[in-house]
């Protein structure tokens, strides 16, 4: 009984869209926005190991880039054994002239997108509009070259 009920429960929390972590917003654009905005504000967490702030960047995120790494995606990029669950990182997007143009991100969801490695993408503008989120093609297609680093142009998360 006991093992039937536990199996129920997981199948249940992978039908919901695979919450990543307690707390955590599952593959939700404007929860992942109010989460990365006001309840665990991204710019509290560490940089990217190795990068500073405003480094340079290449096309289509921008002439310069801070990208930022919650724990679990920090904990995946020194353990060199892929991007686990609940990895989020954050990357702002700026001009020449050092105005922010736009923030990219990449979340690690279990079961939300096997085909492309389980990532949830969002963009937003410097307002917080949301410009795109979800299975977004322009970013699988480009991140897709890298698909052997967990989707991951920054640095490496696998060995």
């Amino acid at each position: 009984m006991m093992k039937k009920m536990l199996a129920v429960v997981a199948a249940a929390g992978l039908m919901m869209g695979a919450v990543a972590h307690a707390g955590m917003p599952g593959a939700d654009a404007d929860k992942l926005h109010e989460y990365l905005t006001k309840e665990k504000p991204y710019t509290n967490w560490k940089l990217w190991p190795g990068k500073g702030k405003l480094y340079k960047g290449t096309e289509p995120h921008g002439a310069l880039l801070t990208t930022y790494v919650n724990d679990v995606a920090l904990k995946s990029i020194k353990a060199k054994k892929g991007l686990q669950n609940g990895a989020i990182i954050v990357k702002e997007n700026y001009m020449p002239d050092k105005m922010l143009a736009a923030v990219t991100v990449m979340y690690k969801v279990k079961g939300y997108n096997p085909e492309a490695g389980d990532i949830f993408w969002m963009k937003y503008l410097p307002d917080g509009k949301i410009e795109a989120s979800g299975k977004v093609d322009m970013c699988i297609g480009c991140h897709a070259k890298v698909k052997g680093n967990d989707y991951l142009y920054t640095g490496k998360v696998k060995k």
